[in-house]
């Protein structure tokens, strides 16, 4: 039996729709780059000599030799869908690369730019409707217009929610500004997807491509640490957060930061314990090891954790399903896993059943 009969099979016997839904997947979106460098030359060379400090050279040159061989599968529906069918992924969550985030870019430029690439992104998943559904963008570092641009997203072109990094400038996610944006999410039971991009150790982090291997990992689990300590999931229960990279150096971590709770008053901030926040929260199966997966499993439940590839990069993995079975969880966890979770995606499952 092939991979994607196996698993549509495991869904059919889960009582699910027998989908295998990749969360974590990206398109590059180049035209609209071209365009934000034109609107804003000296901001957007501002922040290539920023990425620059934060990589290092040697990481700049191999991370554009990288695009380069893998733009066609970056920018093609084509390439994607064969992609999906060789790994046995029926539906991919597509958000745009995080280099679109343009944390930076004044308020009319980030807004233009939002709407730009949630247009776009509607675009390409409309090329498939029964294969694709997409994430839209809103610019963090403009509070007072997230609100707005969700409604973009979600409402006026069918996206499925937003990707949010873990901080611009000066706003955390914690921020008391953002609670309007958390409680419209919440309304429109919208999915925010948690995907850093960029690190504030900056330089510390410019070689060895500690950028991505120290720095993404860190980023998701300050940005994790913010929602939780600074009460947003108290305040906002039911929002639908999906969180990159497995959460990070977090959930594996979490009896650190349940110590802290405990002994600390200026971190008992959060009604209960840190740890109990996990639940809330669900998480992509991108750790690479057997060993990791089945530790953030431990950690979270089986049930809280997504199918992610993040397709195409280099740090992503080409068969994530195999990963997953790699791990060895059980017929039932791994069934979760790979199909039955995806169930809670009410945008995802409802825009995929109307197109069949």
């Amino acid at each position: 039996m092939s991979v994607a009969n196996d698993v549509t099979a495991a869904g059919r016997a889960s009582g699910t729709a027998g989908q295998v839904v990749d969360v974590h997947a990206h398109l590059l979106l180049p035209a609209l780059q071209g365009a934000v460098q034109g609107r804003d030359p000296e901001g957007f060379a501002a922040a290539g000599e920023l990425e620059a400090k934060r990589n290092g050279p040697e990481s700049l040159a191999v991370s554009g030799a990288m695009i380069k061989s893998r733009f066609p599968k970056l920018i093609s529906l084509e390439e994607r869908l064969a992609v999906m069918d060789a790994q046995g992924v029926d539906v991919q969550l597509v958000s745009p690369s995080p280099s679109h985030y343009y944390p930076w870019a004044g308020e009319e430029l980030a807004v233009w730019a939002a709407k730009e690439a949630n247009a776009a992104i509607a675009a390409h998943v409309a090329g498939a409707p029964d294969r694709l559904r997409g994430l839209g963008l809103v610019p963090l570092q403009h509070p007072h217009r997230l609100v707005e641009l969700l409604e973009n997203a979600v409402l006026a072109n069918g996206l499925a929610g937003v990707e949010l990094s873990s901080f611009a400038g000066d706003v955390e996610l914690s921020d008391a500004r953002l609670d309007d944006f958390w409680r419209r999410a919440e309304e429109l039971e919208a999915i925010v997807f948690l995907h850093p991009f960029g690190c504030s150790l900056d330089e510390r982090l410019d070689r060895f491509y500690l950028s991505n291997t120290v720095g993404q990992p860190a980023e998701n689990a300050t940005a994790i640490s913010h929602l939780i300590f600074g009460g947003v999931l108290d305040r906002f229960p039911n929002l639908v957060l999906i969180a990159a990279h497995g959460g990070g150096y977090l959930p594996t971590f979490i009896g650190r930061s349940d110590h802290a709770w405990e002994v600390r008053p200026e971190a008992r901030t959060c009604l209960r314990a840190p740890s109990t926040y996990l639940r809330q929260l669900s998480f992509d199966s991108l750790v690479h090891t057997p060993d990791a997966l089945r530790n953030l499993v431990t950690a979270v439940g089986a049930d809280r954790v997504l199918l992610g590839s993040d397709y195409p990069f280099d740090m992503g993995v080409e068969n994530p399903v195999e990963r997953v079975r790699d791990a060895e969880l059980g017929a039932d966890d791994e069934a979760q896993i790979l199909v039955g979770n995806a169930a809670r995606l009410p945008r995802v499952w409802d825009s995929v059943e109307a197109a069949r």
